[in-house]
């Protein structure tokens, strides 16, 4: 598969950016990788479709997701009123936050993705509704606001100024060391949840205004009831989910550039300087996530519920058995902070002028909202 990759190092200003694919240069380690071609999953896609025109069919709902999501939040409360006596920041609450709390939470935000895209129901009200029940042991509402800048992650793959995922160049900069990555890992769910917003701000909806007053009501609720220990649950359940928690390793696993980059040499080609942007992984922890290793083959038929992702990698592995994967996500947040060739820089970046992405949700229309 042809590729047209072009590199550029750090310039002072945009003048100095490459202009065109005839200009590749090598990309030191404090840049982003630019790139001027059209992101891989579209072109891959309509080739997996030509060589399987049968992996169409395994696009739409999974009925199996609402059912997970029920038993998941059932299990959180259940755990939250359990601990509801216990002191916050003894070795049982903690590590049942941990063990627990943070594969469950981590679990919910990943049914809130499978469900971004409608597919647990046909409807798309019926998501949106489900998706406010599975973010209430999350204890903060953002299930609303999730959807549509996921939705222009996938329009928009590392386009910078619409793809929310990117980290910012303050944050490439400031924690561009050990510490820095350690502290990244650590309390990248702050960043998550606060880049977005940087960034660029959607309109508020009916749709946020209701995710807003379920969660707070039911907050209120459970404090009344049960005490602060139950909401505290929650939250340390949704900190531990996003920190150094081994679920949390597919965030860096799945769009930063692990494989090394070389010197250009006469016979090179560009795309031979720029590594897949993508990468999956195969392992267990994919149980409990709603496969979201297989993140290759999500960004490619991102209609494709988590049941048949494998389904789609069986049928079309010679197009994803030469792709680079992760074996550990776990290791992958070792790596991330002890390697120097690794960083937040490590990210492939497009221009948005010259890009093909396009922000989702920014005008609410019918055709967004029922994506």
């Amino acid at each position: 598969m042809q590729r047209t990759v072009v590199l550029s190092s750090r310039a002072s200003n945009e003048s100095e950016k490459p202009t065109g694919p005839e200009k590749t240069t090598y990309t030191p380690a404090d840049d982003w990788l630019w790139t001027y071609q059209e992101e891989p999953h579209r072109t891959r896609r309509q080739l997996i479709i030509k060589a399987h025109p049968e992996v169409t069919k395994l696009c739409g709902p999974e009925p199996l997701t609402k059912y997970t999501v029920a038993f998941v939040v059932a299990l959180q409360f259940a755990m939250a009123l359990m601990l509801r006596n216990t002191p916050m920041f003894s070795w049982k609450f903690l590590l049942t936050a941990y063990v627990i709390g943070g594969t469950a939470n981590q679990n919910l935000f990943l049914a809130i993705h499978e469900i971004s895209h409608n597919l647990a129901f046909k409807k798309p009200t019926a998501n949106r509704l489900l998706a406010i029940f599975a973010n209430l042991p999350i204890g903060i509402p953002y299930s609303a606001s999730f959807r549509p800048y996921h939705l222009t992650h996938h329009k928009s793959l590392g386009v910078e100024g619409l793809d929310v995922d990117l980290p910012t160049a303050v944050e490439a900069v400031f924690l561009n060391s050990v510490l820095g990555k350690a502290f990244f890992t650590t309390f990248q769910i702050f960043f998550y949840a606060l880049r977005p917003m940087v960034i660029y701000r959607l309109p508020f909806s009916w749709i946020h205004l209701l995710n807003i007053i379920v969660q707070v009501v039911v907050d209120i609720i459970l404090i009344r009831w049960a005490g602060w220990n139950t909401l505290w649950y929650f939250l340390w359940s949704s900190f531990l989910a996003g920190s150094l928690h081994p679920c949390a390793g597919h965030f860096i696993a799945e769009h930063y550039v692990f494989e090394a980059l070389h010197e250009p040499s006469p016979r090179s080609s560009p795309s031979d300087q720029l590594p897949v942007e993508t990468y999956s992984y195969y392992g267990i922890l994919n149980l409990v996530t709603y496969n979201v290793g297989l993140h290759n083959e999500h960004h490619d038929f991102p209609a494709i519920p988590w049941t048949r992702l494998w389904k789609l990698r069986e049928i079309a592995a010679e197009f994803y058995d030469p792709l680079p994967q992760h074996k550990s996500w776990t290791h992958v947040i070792w790596q991330f902070i002890w390697d120097p060739k690794v960083s937040l820089w490590s990210r492939v970046k497009r221009d948005q002028q010259t890009s093909k992405g396009r922000k989702v949700g920014a005008g609410w229309t019918k055709e967004e909202l029922g994506q």
